[in-house]
């Protein structure tokens, strides 16, 4: 049984890389989420006329990464208390955000969040109301570009949390 979690934390370039090297991600995508407009481009968050939250879409297998494991994850490179900036990105489409589609992740997330963050935290958990895929050349960008930039530490990850390839 797989499952499927939407993460924001800033630009969604390193926040994809990341999660892709762990060991039971199945899948990941990005693009962007919960915004007023339909079929959002990457210019329309960027000019300020879309309001989605640039957003990675991640498919795991529950038996193998929980999404405790997840968030912990999460919390190793996301300032949990910065609003709309992660790095050097700034702008509302670098909130952080725990999106979800089953009612007991977000409860998941709550409890994971109060436990193991001081009061305050600004990482939005709400319902996914709409995603849409990011342009192409969006996908797996740090694969198609080493030089690219990316806030997100990849070195954070453990080699015996990482896929075996």
């Amino acid at each position: 049984m797989e499952k499927t979690i939407y993460l924001a934390g800033g630009c969604f370039w390193g926040v994809e890389a990341y999660f892709k090297k762990l060991n039971g991600v199945l899948d990941t995508t990005v693009g962007y989420c919960n915004g007023r407009t339909a079929f959002p481009k990457y210019e329309d968050l960027k000019s300020g006329k879309a309001d989605h939250a640039e957003t990675v879409k991640i498919v795991y297998d529950p038996e193998v990464i929980s999404l405790s494991k997840l968030l912990e994850h999460f919390l190793r490179f996301v300032d949990p208390y910065s609003v709309d900036q992660q790095g050097n990105d700034v702008g509302h489409q670098y909130r952080s955000g725990v999106y979800y589609t089953d009612l007991l992740d977000a409860v998941e997330a709550e409890m994971y969040f109060s436990e193991h963050l001081k009061e305050g935290y600004k990482i939005e958990i709400k319902q996914m109301n709409n995603f849409f895929p990011a342009e192409e050349y969006h996908q797996d960008y740090l694969d198609k570009h080493k030089d690219g930039y990316c806030h997100v530490n990849l070195g954070l990850i453990k080699q015996n949390e990482k896929k075996d390839n």
